[in-house]
């Protein structure tokens, strides 16, 4: 499979030489901090050995110098972290009456938006946004410019002193001539000119200012991209005026050489169903070849149906015959439950809730489930055909799911949710409802027990554990699911659930999961880990510390997948002229132990990939106990391999993912958790994949 890659990246070429600088002790009006170890060996001749303790920060306004001034002669090509500081503010300054709006990121990037008059309306102004970063080295052997196209943003067109009897609390960030603040640390000068600041559109804000939210656009993005980064380079880049501040290659953006990409054996995209069958894409061959495992036990699976008294001769009654004899059409026909998931619908009327209003939905079901006398040797599922619309405004009518779910959860009883719109509306059935019974249905025999395909590979000693987060609005906390469990089949194992906080905790279930692991397969080579963000030194000591008192000296290797997918690092494959996006499987190296994956359903020349299935590439991030394991790159290549294929065991959905789902279950299970009552999951919820 041949590509042309071409990256985002722009090298270019540092001056020669040393240049002459000026600091100053002191902090004044538009000078910039610069922290000591950013001069590591520059200031030794400067200060004492005592002054240089005390020390913490310097001061430069990057001019020539004034008085009392420390002149420090720098190598811009070797004190790189100074050196970022020095062409970040030459962007800034070149930018400046150029962007309609500027803003320093949380990372300390330039970011600059344009103002986009053709999707602005008289309610507010469109901008696109870009971000300008600076690195050293990451891909070629020079310092970098790192150009991504962040998307738009909207910015209300009324000035705060123009909205009247509002909740200012509800703003976030502001525009204020062309600079962005937020709104809680704004400076006085900011705060005396309400005339002149803007609110910026969050979710939050909009639909109390009566802005629509945006429509996703599942179309294929890499075109688009493509066409605002070349255009940006073309216009503002591409010029003497800003070669003459940085010095950027003729070439433009980069593409990466033979040797610096590779693309992951196809045998990994390879997927057991029943009967030892293969096949690649779920929702072409599930049907065809069925689930590679059913539930083992119980023995018996009994379903049955809440719903609010409305839907019961209409959403109720379509989803019965949809599951009980199938989806009726002369194009698109889907066959009953238990020909597409082998497991019979048995129905059990008695223990049917109906419920009059939303309002006593949960009360009502709460009592029926508490008294309802459950058969042994069966697992019951609840078929909850849920009432409040997706876009419902009202928390409290939205939260009946949670609630609801945690009910049920807690006594042993699974769910699976279906909104009655979706089944029911206007006065008719809905048409498409063909194309949600798969992924409802897979999700069924998942949560029941069962196997519906596993990773072609053989078994090993090898123990997977997924850690992700999601942080909620309501409770201001970031939950943590973990520790997600699987094998190196991608079979998952348990998993609980606790406060990002709370590093013991998830040692603790880490270390449970591995005592459990061993108990069954009597030693593990090694423990890998799949998180969500950087993981540090505090987070990753109590685990080492776990392992050590079960006696393992094992290496302990940390996968950080970024759970958004990389907009900031992106690559495009010029081969495909249409379409831009590289083959699926391909590892381009962006760091020491940094890679883009490409994950996605471009398997080869002739792959037609849905829309919705232009993933863009994850960034993977690779780091270990024992130094010196990850110089071998088989083992670099195995491990990205595994992220690669465990984003093919997803069973919420027939459709490709790019994210593993050892990264995506516990970010699903942690969106959950903050609205359940209870502290801890029940054994149960540990080891059935309910949130599905």
């Amino acid at each position: 499979m041949q590509q042309e890659l071409l990256l985002n990246i722009i090298p270019f070429n540092p001056p020669a030489g040393k240049q002459t600088f000026a600091f100053y002790k002191q902090k004044q009006e538009g000078y910039f901090p610069v922290f000591k170890d950013d001069l590591q060996g520059l200031l030794d001749d400067k200060f004492t050995p005592l002054e240089l303790l005390e020390l913490q920060k310097l001061y430069t306004d990057f001019q020539p110098a004034k008085e009392g001034a420390i002149e420090l002669d720098i190598d811009l090509s070797v004190s790189t972290r100074f050196a970022n500081h020095y062409y970040r503010f030459l962007i800034r300054n070149y930018f400046e009456g150029i962007a309609d709006i500027m803003h320093e990121n949380f990372t300390s990037e330039t970011e600059v938006w344009f103002h986009n008059p053709d999707r602005s309306t008289a309610k507010y102004k469109v901008y696109n946004q870009f971000t300008i970063k600076v690195q050293f080295g990451r891909v070629t052997d020079k310092p970098e410019l790192v150009l991504s196209y962040d998307g738009t943003t909207k910015v209300f067109a009324k000035p705060v002193s123009e909205i009247y009897n509002f909740n200012t609390n509800l703003y976030n960030w502001i525009v204020c001539n062309g600079v962005i603040y937020k709104w809680k640390y704004r400076p006085a000068e900011v705060i005396n000119q309400p005339q002149n600041c803007y609110p910026i559109l969050s979710n939050e804000l909009k639909p109390h200012l009566e802005i629509a939210f945006d429509v996703p656009d599942l179309k294929n993005r890499y075109p688009k991209y493509l066409g605002f980064l070349q255009d940006f380079y073309s216009k503002y880049l591409n010029n003497d005026a800003f070669r003459s501040i940085i010095p950027i290659t003729d070439e433009g953006f980069y593409k990466p050489k033979a040797d610096q990409f590779r693309v992951i054996n196809s045998t990994s995209n390879d997927l057991l169903y029943a009967g030892g069958k293969t096949g690649k894409e779920p929702k072409k061959d599930f049907k065809s070849k069925g689930p590679y495992q059913l539930p083992k036990k119980p023995s018996n699976f009994k379903f049955f149906f809440i719903y609010q008294a409305a839907d019961k001769a209409t959403a109720v009654t379509e989803l019965y015959r949809y599951l009980h004899t199938g989806y009726k059409d002369d194009r698109f026909p889907f066959p009953k439950m238990q020909d597409y998931i082998k497991v019979p619908f048995e129905l059990d009327i008695s223990k049917n809730v109906e419920f009059d209003t939303v309002e006593n939905a949960v009360a009502t079901i709460k009592n029926a489930v508490k008294n309802a006398e459950w058969l042994p040797d069966t697992q019951y599922m609840a078929l909850f055909v849920n009432p409040v619309p997706k876009l419902e405004k009202d928390e409290t009518r939205k939260n009946i799911y949670y609630k609801i779910k945690e009910i049920l959860l807690y006594e042993g009883v699974l769910s699976q949710v279906i909104k009655s719109e979706h089944l029911y509306k206007n006065g008719k059935p809905n048409s498409f409802f063909n194309t949600f019974l798969p992924h409802i249905e897979i999700a069924m025999l998942a949560k029941l027990g069962g196997v519906p395909w596993r990773l072609n590979r053989p078994t090993n000693n090898e123990l997977i554990v997924g850690v992700g987060a999601f942080y909620s609005i309501t409770s201001k906390s970031r939950f943590v699911g973990s520790a997600f469990c699987f094998n190196n089949e991608g079979i998952f194992k348990g998993f609980d659930c606790f406060k990002g906080h709370d590093t013991i905790s998830l040692a603790g279930s880490i270390r449970e999961a591995v005592a459990k692991f061993i108990a069954v397969n009597y030693t593990a080579s090694r423990l890998i880990i799949h998180f969500y963000k950087d993981i540090g030194k505090k987070e990753l000591e109590p685990i080492l510390k776990t392992l050590h008192t079960l006696g393992l000296n094992i290496p302990v290797i940390v996968v950080t997948i970024n759970k958004t997918e990389s907009k900031e690092l992106i690559g495009f494959d010029l081969k495909d002229s249409e379409n831009l996006m590289p083959y699926s499987g391909t590892i381009l190296k962006v760091g020491k132990s940094e890679y883009l994956l490409f994950n996605n359903t471009r398997y080869d020349a002739a792959a037609k990939p849905a829309q919705k299935e232009y993933h863009f590439p994850v960034k993977i991030a690779l780091s270990c106990t024992v130094e010196g394991m990850l110089d071998d790159m088989n083992l670099v290549e195995q491990l990205i391999d595994q992220v690669y294929q465990f984003s093919r065991m997803y069973w919420k959905s027939t459709n490709q993912q790019s994210l593993p789902v050892t990264i995506k279950y516990p970010e699903m299970v942690a969106e959950i958790y903050p609205y359940f009552q209870h502290e801890k999951l029940s054994p149960f919820g540990q080891e059935s994949l309910w949130f599905l």
